[in-house]
């Protein structure tokens, strides 16, 4: 039997196992019950380092899931932003035209050309303003979708720490 005041190193895994079984069996059949418990709490603490280890491993891969479903949403966002933008462009470039044709037509056609572009003009910037704020809120909602993953992870990691307190150090 090992020092109850000095902590002891268990090893992990199936070596850890096996040396809890053998203290168990050989405190059990000498009759020596601190023996066979120690042998119990071994493979109990193997047990717990293992699921620890597990727990950590599925904090990591929420922690990792979350990381790219933000990035995958932010890209979705940004190619939005793009095809906003070049759709406003193209409008833009529509509406200069427009009113260049109308001008050769004739200085009325002109004005009421111009005088609806502007108008057009507004409402699609008004229009992609509402499209770039709808984006803005998508970001701010896949942010808030990341640190609520990230939250979990964080408490996946303080479960997995709890379990095996001596994995921190």
């Amino acid at each position: 039997m090992t020092n109850p005041d000095i902590p002891e190193r268990t090893r992990g895994g199936l070596a850890g196992r096996i040396a809890g079984r053998l203290k168990e069996a050989a405190g059990s059949a000498a009759g020596n019950r601190d023996l066979a418990r120690e042998g119990r709490l071994q493979q109990a603490q193997v047990e717990a380092e293992a699921d620890a280890d597990a727990a950590a491993e599925r904090a990591s891969q929420a922690e990792a899931e979350a990381e790219l479903e933000a990035q995958r949403k932010e890209n979705e966002i940004e190619r939005e932003r793009v095809e906003n933008e070049i759709a406003a462009r193209e409008r833009e470039e529509t509406i200069e035209g427009e009113r260049r044709e109308a001008q050769l037509a004739a200085q009325e056609e002109a004005r009421r050309h111009k005088e609806a572009a502007s108008q057009k003009q507004r409402l699609q910037e008004r229009g992609a303003d509402l499209a770039e704020r709808a984006a803005a809120a998508e970001r701010v909602a896949a942010a808030q979708e990341a640190e609520r993953l990230e939250q979990e992870a964080r408490i996946a990691q303080a479960e997995a720490d709890a379990i095996d307190p001596e994995e921190r150090r």
